[in-house]
């Protein structure tokens, strides 16, 4: 049952175009780019990480927004402008004592393959690319940037008996 594979998970990675974001840009006349993230998300990633999960962020993006918008939700590990996901993944790994089936990867395409076949729990949301659901233990029925990322850190926090109703955490 796949939702037994949810159970050893107590670090969290994930992509941020197409899993924390919708994988849409809005392009402002000054060249920036604007990316939307969902709050439900960011209520869930908070409250895993009160409670001891550790979280990653992976990106081959460089958006400086989205370093400050993670590090307020309190995600320090956020890399960006990774070309190798593997390599950051691995390198965090094994410096945290950790082994593959602790980790549930959340990608969306082709630049998470990799990883996704390293990952204990490799996930993916429901709009992700074809090839990146073949390697998916579990689909989210959410698509990236709107709440697929609550849906796989609710599974796990319910299974091992971590998610409640906490008022302490602001849905922010």
């Amino acid at each position: 049952m796949v939702l037994n594979l949810f159970k050893d998970i107590d670090t969290f990675v994930f992509d941020v175009d197409g899993v924390l974001t919708d994988g849409s840009l809005l392009l402002l006349d000054d060249g920036q780019q604007v990316r939307r993230m969902n709050i439900k998300d960011g209520y869930a990633l908070q409250l895993a990480i009160k409670k001891g999960y550790r979280i990653l962020v992976i990106s081959g993006g460089a958006s400086e927004a989205v370093r400050t918008r993670l590090n307020k939700l309190g995600i320090m590990d956020v890399y960006l402008k990774v070309t190798d996901k593997i390599e950051v993944l691995e390198q965090y790994r094994v410096a945290n004592g950790l082994q593959w089936p602790q980790i549930l990867f959340m990608g969306d395409d082709i630049p998470d393959y990799g990883v996704m076949q390293l990952a204990g729990m490799p996930c993916a949301p429901s709009d992700a690319a074809p090839e990146i659901k073949r390697l998916a233990k579990y689909i989210s029925p959410v698509k990236g940037g709107e709440g697929c990322v609550r849906d796989v850190i609710e599974k796990v926090m319910k299974l091992r008996g971590d998610w409640a109703i906490d008022t302490s955490v602001p849905s922010k």
